[in-house]
């Protein structure tokens, strides 16, 4: 049988290297903290490691809503109203499952949960145990690990990590990938559009990502967005795919990802069209400013 690490490696698009360090981290029973930017493949990483483990995974999203009751488990009202409050009635959150069941726990997000809930979080991967009220000591079952994620703190809705996490994780940095990694990624993605067309769209989504207007820049999910969107604008106009239909779909997709930094007199939809010319060729008789305009045939709605 092939080594755990080929076997994810044969899931996932690249990330070698992040494999490795995540197979070992989880096999020398470390928590662990994936940290990188929106859209690097985090969850992909990690369920695909789950998954060839064979063992469990509980999914928790980290917001500002997640309480230790929704986080650890609840008993059930009507239950105690008939029973009272019997540890055979208590439901067990995403928490309490993981580590009794010797789980991976995965927090998307967690610098946006709450710090009361962060705490309870601390105390289990501390102690490797929780005290339930009402029902007494969940020990960690073996197996049971917590890998957390988390995005750039400058995003909206974060806050900084505290050192007390910091310090019961092992830390796995996770940036972006390199340009054919992320072809690749779109084209398992099921886009109908020729290659090299794909390619160049890849490098606008990455082009995004260092224009000095933009704060925050598109993830590969822009790319297969945008793939997908201009493969379905052809249909309908029953057309190929070209540059002008390209930067139409290109707007749809990009524009909601990225974020103008604040003082910038332009638009989201200018700085990609600036980019999308600066990768594709622009055809003869195109105007330089302004919307990219429908080619002769688009139909209406």
């Amino acid at each position: 049988m092939a080594d755990l690490v080929d076997r994810v490696a044969a899931r996932v698009v690249g990330r070698a290297r992040e494999i490795e360090l995540l197979v070992a981290a989880l096999e020398a029973g470390r928590h662990v903290l994936l940290e990188g930017p929106p859209g690097t493949g985090k969850s992909t990483l990690l369920r695909a490691v789950a998954a060839e483990l064979g063992i469990g995974f509980e999914l928790v999203e980290g917001n500002a809503e997640l309480t230790p009751a929704r986080l650890v488990g609840h008993f059930d009202p009507a239950q105690v109203l008939t029973s009272g409050y019997d540890p055979e009635q208590f439901v067990h959150g995403p928490l309490a499952a993981a580590l009794t069941g010797g789980s991976l726990l995965y927090v998307e997000e967690i610098n946006r949960v709450p710090e009361e809930t962060l705490n309870v979080l601390i105390t289990v991967m501390s102690e490797g145990e929780l005290h339930v009220p009402r029902v007494g000591r969940l020990v960690a079952a073996p197996g049971f690990r917590l890998v957390a994620a988390m995005n750039p703190f400058d995003a909206v809705g974060t806050a900084r990590i505290s050192g007390a996490v910091y310090d019961r994780v092992c830390r796995l940095a996770l940036g972006y990938q390199d340009a054919a990694d992320e072809a690749a990624i779109v084209a398992a993605s099921g886009a109908d559009t020729d290659p090299a067309w794909t390619e160049r769209v890849v490098e606008v989504v990455r082009r995004t990502r260092v224009h000095p207007d933009v704060r925050v820049g598109s993830s590969v999910r822009g790319a297969i967005d945008t793939a997908a969107v201009a493969g379905a604008l052809a249909r309908r106009r029953n057309c190929p795919v070209d540059a002008v239909l390209g930067l139409d779909a290109a707007g749809v997709a990009l524009s909601g990802r990225l974020r103008v930094r604040e003082g910038c007199a332009r638009s989201a939809e200018e700085i990609i069209e600036e980019l999308w010319w600066q990768v594709f060729e622009r055809p003869a008789g195109d105007e330089p400013s302004g919307k990219a305009t429908a080619p002769a045939g688009a139909s209406g709605p």
